[in-house]
């Protein structure tokens, strides 16, 4: 083979008048041959030592041997017409730019260009194709569309090839017009084309041209069975959100592959409609086809976003079973599932995986693994992940606070609150949110006086109706209501959030009144009432006797507002009839609601009993109870300061009795008191206090006083005004 030798012993090989020739250096290449010259060549050069001097050129292209090829087409450039035919050069300059092209070699492949032009070759469609391939490869698409669009060649290959790159950029408005460029030079799109130019139609949700695409397709006979260009018109449609035509296209498909699947799927999970894309996943699954990482995370992904969060878990489980390593889409999702139903164990498996598979590495994992532990309780293993992130983004910063939120850890949300200041990081409207219901729940109203200061201050924090509703609750839930009212007033917009928190606010206030007016001026403003409006609502008639008006609402919970009662309204209808005396229909809620009662709910009637003297219906309550053998001590110091009350003695040793056998004890009541400085925590006859004894005097005082309110409220409501001011003698200084 002529491929084995080097130059030199070619050279040796070759007829002296040809060596004459030779002058140039191999990249010096001519500024002009004229056709003169090319005619004048010798006709009877030796045909086969052309041919040979071609294959060695292809071969050292081929082998990346540049300058030796270089060489050789220093010698075949001036007489390879003496074959009488351009060809040689045609092949020559093939191999040369393909070897450019492989080889990243940009002033080498211009030189080349330049000479194409020179002998006149710059519309041959052999070297078209090639110096499109060079010119896209360096990103230079436009001088691709140039050459290709200034020679006359009918065939799509080298249109593709720039549509496909113009694609492949994100530059779809230009492959859009390289598509119309080629249709009005009577060029015939093949199965390549379309493809990539109803990607662009899909990415640019342009659905019009999309559909004249289609048109064209249509008029084709053979692309109407093509399944490459099907399954591109289903992801086209599906993108521009048109799924009926989607759908249709998919279900005359009559031999469909992991793509007509993907694409179908793909479709309906990207419009939320997950039902369809479930029903086609078990479908792709009995058609068995292969199922990719990307098909296997959106649907899982799906699960989790409809709260399906056991199956979401049992897919990433079958994906792993299958083979399928899992990447980092796939453990945040299994992290985000087990973190809804604290399924700590199997979290911690996932954890391990992500280590042994380099997942850790990426900061969105270890966020869900900050969520995860935060969520299951395991604050410590949070706190260790959260100190391992080294680039920490809001995000990670949001997990921890919120976890320590979550678990009522004030001081330490608070203390990592501060750290996120001093650093670069601005919190965001999630991290003030996640935090201002902490404030309302430990009624730490400094820190919530703060946080609102803060918000007002940032003006970007206005727009977020988030951050105005946990402001709200947080007021309304440290009795502060007064302060809601005005915030609530003051927004020009508002939710079903925004007034679930005032009328519960009202609701522990016992202004059960006004949180009716309140809930009948969100009906009025068409915003519909969730379950958590409703508990809201039915607490706030509880709290303020209103039977009738929470007999009301709950009989239109169904019929008008379509919210299914849950166990939470039952437990509120309980808590109304209870406070009201009417203990019969209480337990007649009990007997008859759609679910097992739960401890908090037959404590609530044993307590509703205590107040109004009912032994029969309270006996029957603490049975109950204490045959689900809680271990709220709580609920048995109810029963037993029930038995006490009406002197039931016996019943009462045998609740103590019960307590020391199921080794439950009574945790001392313990409060905290904001004296301006922080909290001050006070046990049950704690006397470890500096001011004990004159705390002591201050208690007794004002449970003097609170009785002798309540003793007149009973005998005469109208005088309750007249002792409602403290004296000052009991004033704390």
């Amino acid at each position: 083979m002529c491929s084995k030798y080097n130059v030199y012993q070619i050279e040796r090989c070759m007829p002296m008048k040809w060596k004459e020739t030779i002058k140039s250096k191999p990249f010096d290449l001519p500024k002009k041959i004229k056709h003169e010259t090319i005619i004048r060549l010798d006709e009877k050069a030796d045909s086969s030592m052309v041919d040979c001097l071609v294959a060695t050129l292809k071969d050292f292209a081929r082998q990346g041997h540049l300058f030796k090829a270089f060489r050789i087409f220093s010698i075949i450039r001036g007489h390879a017409l003496v074959s009488a035919s351009p060809v040689f050069v045609v092949d020559s300059f093939s191999s040369l730019l393909l070897s450019c092209t492989n080889l990243k070699l940009l002033p080498q492949g211009k030189q080349l260009h330049a000479q194409v032009i020179t002998w006149g070759l710059h519309k041959s469609h052999a070297l078209v194709r090639k110096l499109v391939s060079y010119y896209t490869s360096f990103d230079f698409i436009d001088d691709a569309r140039f050459i290709v669009a200034d020679s006359n060649i009918l065939d799509p290959l080298p249109w593709n090839i720039i549509i496909s790159s113009y694609v492949s950029k994100g530059r779809y408005e230009e492959a859009i017009f390289t598509y119309k460029q080629m249709r009005r030079k009577g060029i015939i799109p093949d199965h390549f084309t379309y493809p990539s130019v109803l990607k662009a139609c899909a990415e640019q949700s342009n659905l019009d041209f999309g559909r004249e695409v289609h048109k064209s397709i249509n008029a084709s006979s053979s692309m109407n069975s093509d399944l490459f260009v099907q399954n591109a018109l289903v992801s086209m449609y599906g993108k521009c959100g048109d799924l009926e035509t989607a759908r249709s296209i998919f279900d005359k498909i009559l031999v469909k592959d992991e793509v007509s699947w993907n694409s179908i799927i793909s479709a309906y999970s990207s419009r939320g409609i997950w039902g369809q894309a479930f029903e086609l996943f078990e479908g792709m699954q009995k058609a068995d086809m292969k199922l990719n990482i990307i098909i296997w995370n959106t649907v899982a992904g799906g699960c989790l976003r409809t709260g399906n969060f056991e199956r979401a878990l049992e897919l990433i489980c079958t994906m792993r079973i299958s083979g399928n390593q899992l990447d980092p889409v796939a453990v945040i999702i299994g992290l985000g599932a087990c973190s809804h139903i604290c399924a700590l164990k199997q979290g911690k498996e996932i954890h391990g995986l992500a280590i042994r598979s380099s997942s850790i590495d990426y900061n969105n994992v270890k966020n869900a693994l900050i969520t995860l532990y935060s969520r299951c309780g395991d604050l410590k293993h949070a706190y260790i992940v959260f100190r391992l992130v080294e680039g920490k983004t809001v995000i990670t910063w949001n997990s921890i606070i919120s976890g320590f939120a979550q678990w009522d850890r004030s001081e330490e949300a608070s203390l990592l609150f501060r750290e996120l200041f001093l650093t670069d990081i601005k919190p965001n409207h999630v991290t003030l949110a996640g935090i201002l219901p902490l404030c309302a729940r430990v009624a730490n109203l400094q820190h919530g006086r703060e946080f609102h200061g803060y918000i007002v201050k940032h003006e970007e924090f206005h727009g977020h109706l988030l951050l105005w509703n946990a402001l709200i609750d947080m007021y309304s839930r440290s009795g502060r209501v007064l302060v809601a009212r005005r915030l609530f007033d003051s927004l020009e917009e508002r939710d079903t959030v925004t007034y679930t928190s005032i009328i519960g606010g009202y609701g522990i206030q016992g202004d059960g009144r006004v949180a009716v007016e309140l809930f009948e001026e969100m009906i009025k403003s068409k915003i519909k009432p969730d379950h958590v409006a409703m508990v809201a609502i039915l607490s706030a008639c509880s709290h303020s006797g209103l039977v009738l008006q929470g007999k009301l609402l709950f009989e239109k919970m169904m019929s008008v507002y379509c919210v299914n009662p849950a166990l939470e309204h039952f437990a509120c209808m309980v808590d109304l009839y209870g406070r009201a005396g009417l203990l019969n229909k209480a337990k007649e809620i009990l007997l008859n609601m759609p679910y097992d009662p739960t401890p908090e709910m037959w404590a609530t009637l044993i307590g509703s009993c205590k107040v109004h003297g009912n032994t029969e219906i309270g006996e029957w309550a603490a049975e109950k109870l204490l045959e689900m053998k809680p271990k709220n001590s709580g609920y048995y110091v109810l029963i037993a300061n029930m038995y006490a009350a009406a002197g039931c003695w016996s019943k009462l040793a045998k609740v103590r009795t019960f307590m020391r056998d199921l080794g439950v004890r009574k945790e001392p009541g313990c409060a905290w008191i904001d004296i301006g400085s922080g909290f001050s925590p006070f046990l049950v006859e704690d006397s470890s206090n500096e001011q004990a004894d004159e705390i002591f005097v201050l208690l007794v005082g004002l449970s003097k006083h609170m009785k002798d309110i309540d003793c007149v409220a009973c005998e005469n409501p109208e005088a309750l005004f007249a002792l409602q001011k403290i004296p000052k003698e009991l004033e704390l200084q």
